[in-house]
């Protein structure tokens, strides 16, 4: 994790230029601004802390010497590896004062480990469904933009380079300096002690091996998926920094009303209208359903709000079996047009004294 990379400054930027950048980024990525934003509160995150470090000049002198973020380790102890008290001596340029030796021990207090591999943040979306693709299941195509791995590092941050030995140690991975006969040595901070050349940083992310990306993606909805299901596609996400794990998709499910089905878990709820006589005197009649109609046989004296089920004729579950299919009955008034229609039901009336309302009081009095 560079941190200049990171508030977009030059290594040479003033602490002026320091608290601009700060500012700036803060007011673009702060997580009152972007409520719910995970990317963005990882961003504004990354951004307070490269600031707290470069806005401290010994904190800010540490990192440029040694590339590691964080304080020093109380329990790691500073000794005197490295040193060589034989009887030869190092004259010239390569002879250092004591101030820098002793600064090159004490460093090894301040240095942390390289960046750890950052997961890239999740994203959300959602999309919309008719009911019928919710039941039998469709796909869906999405265009989404997110933090990819560089095309031109493959996400590393730095670009391939000769292997080569380092110019600076020769290839031994180590460098000798000291002043008398007090001989010191130390790893190379140009190729890190490998003795070999370093990797330049990819020049088209910066190093930070991530970028930005519109690809098209194919979700699949199962079937039988209900209404505000979250769907998970693996490592569709942001990918993460300098080679990190990539993040995830999360495409929310937003199915919208049927005309004729409601959905109760597995089960469809359908609402048919039947006429008096027919709920009276018993008849037979089709309903429709998801895979065309059903004969349903309606019984003498079905009153309305009266339930019945057919099975397996409802939505497919995880498991392999479907739901079923309840029919609700409502019973529908006549429309009484003419005279002889309204001297029938009087009639009705006459030869069915039975008053229906005794049941219903006598039953309320029970309870």
């Amino acid at each position: 994790m560079d941190l200049y990379v990171i508030l977009g400054l030059k290594r040479t930027a003033s602490p002026a230029d320091i608290k601009r950048a700060y500012r700036r980024l803060a007011r673009k990525y702060h997580p009152d601004i972007n409520p719910g934003d995970r990317a963005a509160g990882l961003r504004f995150r990354q951004i307070a802390e490269a600031h707290e470090i470069l806005i401290d000049p010994v904190r800010r002198r540490r990192y440029d010497e040694s590339g590691a973020v964080g304080a020093p380790e109380p329990s790691e102890s500073v000794g005197f590896e490295g040193f060589d008290f034989s009887v030869e001596s190092v004259e010239g340029p390569r002879a250092s004062t004591f101030g820098d030796l002793f600064a090159d021990v004490f460093q090894r207090g301040f240095q942390t480990p390289a960046d750890h591999l950052e997961r890239g943040a999740d994203l959300h979306t959602h999309i919309e469904v008719s009911f019928d693709e919710a039941i039998r299941g469709a796909d869906r195509h999405l265009t989404v933009t997110h933090l990819a791995a560089c095309a031109g590092c493959g996400g590393s941050g730095a670009v391939r380079t000769p292997d080569a030995r380092c110019l600076y140690c020769s290839g031994t991975g180590s460098i000798r300096s000291g002043r008398g006969h007090m001989i010191f040595t130390r790893s190379c901070p140009h190729c890190g002690g490998s003795g070999r050349q370093r990797q330049a940083s990819c020049g088209r992310c910066s190093g930070v091996g991530v970028e930005t990306r519109t690809e098209a993606m194919l979700v699949r909805v199962p079937a039988g998926t209900a209404d505000g299901a979250r769907l998970r596609l693996a490592g569709k996400g942001h990918c993460g920094r300098k080679g990190g794990v990539c993040g995830d998709l999360y495409v929310t499910v937003q199915v919208l009303p049927h005309p004729l089905f409601r959905r109760e878990g597995d089960d469809l709820l359908l609402q048919v209208p039947v006429a008096v006589h027919e709920a009276a005197l018993g008849t037979k009649i089709d309903v429709p359903t998801l895979e065309g109609a059903a004969r349903l046989r309606i019984p003498p004296g079905t009153q309305s709000g009266q339930r019945f089920r057919l099975r397996e004729r409802g939505v497919p579950s995880r498991d392999g079996r479907k739901g079923d299919l309840i029919v609700e009955l409502r019973v529908v008034l006549p429309r009484l047009l003419d005279e002889r229609s309204k001297e029938l039901l009087r009639e009705f009336g006459r030869i069915n004294v039975e008053d229906v309302r005794v049941d219903w009081l006598s039953g309320r009095r029970g309870n």
